[in-house]
């Protein structure tokens, strides 16, 4: 059983929900604003929200921002009626893990918070490492040995997502659905943003890079003299 913090001002809707997560065996906690969100946030451990955008006192997107100020990190799940790309793009760099349009189907939405309990449980570890790089996932901190590597939250997503996976190959789709949350999207903001952190990465002396596999997609390698 999972206990999943369900955020949504609309009664019925909230019923719904909380019903279809029951019968999934899982515990959910309705609040019906920000505040009360971050109050019952601050009082017990959830395992995932899931969160509407549009909220009364502060919108779903400044939810999201102060869960992960208090440095909370269980995977959310954002429920909206705009569908918008320029929305779901300011959630998922507001924290969110993944986005579903209203309205939706019931089975989706299941299939979306089991994927994100999944998720959480692979990530389960404190700290990923490969060669001199690590990345603390508790205090969401990069490393390079002893100093600290500063990233967008985009690009940690993408160190993250290519150093879980190594040394195996993650396609641009693989990447654009756990990075940027949607495959329709040009692919080739992944390799925009690959460039980023290679230039970053390489300035403070990684042993860990980035290989590009043609035809394939990248993978991150550690590098021997």
């Amino acid at each position: 059983m999972a206990r999943i913090l369900v955020v949504e001002d609309d009664p019925a809707m909230a019923a719904v929900v909380s019903r279809s997560l029951a019968d999934d065996g899982h515990e959910a906690t309705v609040c019906g604003d920000g505040i009360q969100a971050l109050i019952a946030a601050s009082s017990t451990e959830f395992d995932a929200a899931a969160i509407d955008v549009m909220l009364p006192q502060m919108t779903g997107f400044e939810l999201c921002r102060q869960l992960r100020a208090r440095e909370l990190a269980f995977p959310i799940l954002m429920l909206t009626a705009r569908d918008a790309v320029d929305d779901r793009v300011r959630g998922l760099d507001s924290g969110a893990d993944d986005y579903l349009t209203k309205p939706f189907a019931l089975p989706e939405f299941s299939a979306r918070i089991r994927a994100l309990l999944r998720r959480q449980a692979s990530q389960a570890k404190t700290r990923l490492e490969l060669g001199n790089l690590a990345i603390d996932l508790v205090a969401n901190r990069i490393q390079v040995g002893d100093a600290p590597v500063t990233l967008t939250i985009r690009e940690q997503g993408l160190l993250r997502a290519l150093l879980t996976r190594s040394p195996q190959v993650a396609s641009r789709s693989d990447l654009l659905g756990e990075v940027w949350g949607t495959a329709h999207i040009d692919p080739s903001i992944v390799d925009q943003y690959v460039r980023y952190v290679r230039k970053k990465l390489d300035a403070a002396g990684s042993t860990a890079a980035i290989e590009t596999v043609r035809g394939q997609g990248y993978r991150l390698v550690e590098v021997t003299a």
